[in-house]
């Protein structure tokens, strides 16, 4: 089902940027996927994040600066394992972390963007766009949402335990949270073609 919490505004003659978010387990991913399948410009925060850690990468030499060289990989990159378990060993340094990787994220992902033909829709799909207060960035923000024990069964499929389910889930936004600045909520709870059809029903709406 397609929720409609509020107008989406007119974007004129721009590209429509569109924030695309959801708890772990909700679906996000696979409707990024179907918009993209349909002419989306889909950015994906993480692959972002990803990229400037590998070798080369242009948050590289920062984080090492921060963490030391025990957050490097065998390539010169960084090792995401190894550096979750120095960044989140405390506030400070989780807050070091995000000070390093979200302005580098930002300004990667507007230059990105930027190269899109007015009228094109670009998909931005953050998991943490509520956490970071990103909403007002875009021209509206798809919220996908499924209930909790489906999102269960689904991450337990994919090898996550329940406690740990629940572990990541509580330490994310919840569903209203989401809604507070979504302008539409897709409900994906039922099977891969229900959800089709709502992503067909969805970019009818972002399209015109």
């Amino acid at each position: 089902m397609l929720k409609i919490l509020r107008d989406i505004p007119p974007q004129g003659s721009n590209a429509k940027i569109f924030g695309l978010t959801g708890g772990i387990g909700a679906g996000k991913s696979t409707v990024a996927t179907l918009l993209s399948q349909r002419g989306a410009f889909v950015v994906d925060a993480d692959q972002v994040v990803r990229d400037l850690q590998k070798p080369g990468g242009e948050a590289v030499e920062a984080l090492v600066d921060a963490f030391g060289d025990s957050v490097l990989d065998s390539g010169g990159g960084i090792n995401r394992t190894a550096l979750a378990q120095v960044a989140f060993r405390n506030d400070e340094n989780r807050r070091l972390l995000e000070a390093i990787i979200h302005p580098r994220v930002r300004q990667k992902v507007q230059e990105i963007f930027a190269t899109l033909e007015p009228g094109q829709v670009g998909i931005y799909d953050v998991p943490l766009l509520v956490e970071t207060d990103m909403a007002r960035q875009f021209a509206g923000v798809i919220v996908v949402e499924a209930p909790l024990e489906v999102r269960l069964d689904r991450l337990e499929r994919r090898g996550i335990s329940r406690e740990e389910a629940l572990r990541r889930i509580a330490a994310q936004a919840t569903d209203e949270e989401r809604r507070a600045v979504g302008h539409v909520v897709i409900e994906n709870g039922k099977d891969h073609t229900h959800l089709t059809g709502v992503v067909n029903a969805l970019w009818e709406l972002i399209v015109h």
